[in-house]
């Protein structure tokens, strides 16, 4: 059982993606197939978090952007599901599409549902057409998971708003035009959630930094983004003054629910599975763990799509998205984890060089993975409170 929005206890349903979405998929899959085909498996594992201009506006010539979006912006007027099944597809071909992805999937639809007419029409038809990208101006340094505790802040003046602070873990902020950043536009850090309001920050204006940080893998997309003396016009406050709080909740339950909280891990997994059922790699151990994984994520899988309808009827499953992201996250490291066992117990000449590059990719990337969109503690205090346990 789970809580839904207004407090009540209400289990998920079981839930099928519509046969009009699902026609979408054998087109998409051909399309993926040509677009991937020379990129080795290393590479297609880093998917959201691989960086491609190119390849979204491709996706963006195709329709495939801003799918849900209304036409009236350039979007496709299309069902949630749609996006869904494009989603699952992207990923498990291991297509790179971070450089859109922030944008499509939750900034644009934060944008639709808080922005003025002027907002909608500047940005959403750019995010559709993937020539505007968007990063997450969310976290900060010593505040953790601890978004109340944000101490950037946008200091209200005759022109708008005056920008100051630090963000970090600005997804590919350097490659980004946009920001949507949570800051405090009145009273202090201990105010908690009062005074928060979000703004789009433009990333050429003068006085903000990004500072692209190298992490463990190699990969440069964590960033840190600071801010002096930034001048915002007033018309970059997105919704309601003081209203931050509320929106960036909302806006949480995009980001936590999809298919992304399940497949991160899933190239490498479906590699393994390739050398698996060669006669080399097939062995009772190995057979068993395959098994192992697809009786978990089956069932997470019918979850996340479950979450996606409660989303699509306008409810704001936020405990239903936490849980999913938990036991997702979980199985994500647990893969990695699992096939190093497996691979390290056999021959190491058996074991093709490629399928080890790709576990030592996902081996050095998994810690993250219980860290973006709320961390495994977080979460799992907002389930307990979600269930009544605290």
């Amino acid at each position: 059982m789970s809580s839904s929005s207004n407090g009540s206890l209400d289990s998920l349903s079981l839930t099928r993606i519509p046969a009009a979405d699902e026609a979408l998929r054998a087109e998409v899959r051909a399309f993926l197939a040509e677009a991937t085909k020379d990129m080795p498996a290393h590479i297609r594992a880093r998917s959201w978090g691989g960086y491609s201009s190119d390849f979204s506006r491709k996706l963006g010539a195709k329709g495939w952007l801003g799918v849900t979006l209304p036409t009236a912006y350039g979007g496709g007027g299309r069902s949630a599901f749609t996006r869904y099944v494009l989603v699952e597809e992207f990923l498990n071909f291991g297509a790179p599409v971070g450089s859109h992805w922030i944008a499509d999937r939750q900034s644009a639809p934060l944008i639709l549902k808080y922005g003025t007419e002027a907002q909608k029409q500047f940005y959403i038809p750019k995010v559709c057409k993937g020539e505007a990208f968007f990063c997450i101006g969310m976290s900060e340094p010593n505040s953790g998971s601890d978004l109340a505790s944000v101490r950037t802040k946008a200091v209200p003046n005759d022109k708008g708003f005056l920008l100051n602070g630090q963000k970090i873990w600005t997804t590919n902020a350097h490659h980004c035009q946009y920001m949507i950043a949570l800051v405090r536009t009145s009273g202090t850090s201990e105010d908690r959630h009062k005074g928060l309001s979000q703004v789009i920050v433009d990333l050429s204006l003068p006085g903000v930094t990004v500072r692209p940080i190298q992490d463990l893998s190699g990969d440069s997309h964590f960033c840190e983004v600071f801010f002096e003396n930034v001048q915002l016009g007033a018309d970059a406050l997105i919704g309601a003054e003081g209203q931050g709080w509320e929106q960036v909740t909302a806006e949480l339950a995009f980001e936590r629910s999809g298919p992304e909280r399940l497949f991160s891990s899933i190239v490498l997994f479906d590699q393994w599975l390739d050398y698996v059922r060669t006669p080399q790699g097939r062995t009772q151990s190995a057979q068993q763990l395959a098994g192992h994984v697809l009786t978990e994520l089956a069932p997470l899988r019918a979850m996340s799509v479950s979450v996606q309808e409660k989303l699509t009827q306008g409810a704001s499953p936020i405990v239903e998205a936490a849980l999913v992201k938990e036991l997702g996250t979980t199985l994500e490291q647990f893969i990695p984890a699992a096939i190093a066992e497996d691979l390290f117990s056999r021959d190491a000449e058996d074991v093709p060089v490629e399928l080890l590059m790709t576990l030592k990719y996902v081996t050095e990337a998994s810690p993250s993975f219980s860290l973006r969109g709320g961390t495994r503690d977080i979460l799992r205090g907002m389930i307990a409170r979600g269930l009544g346990l605290r």
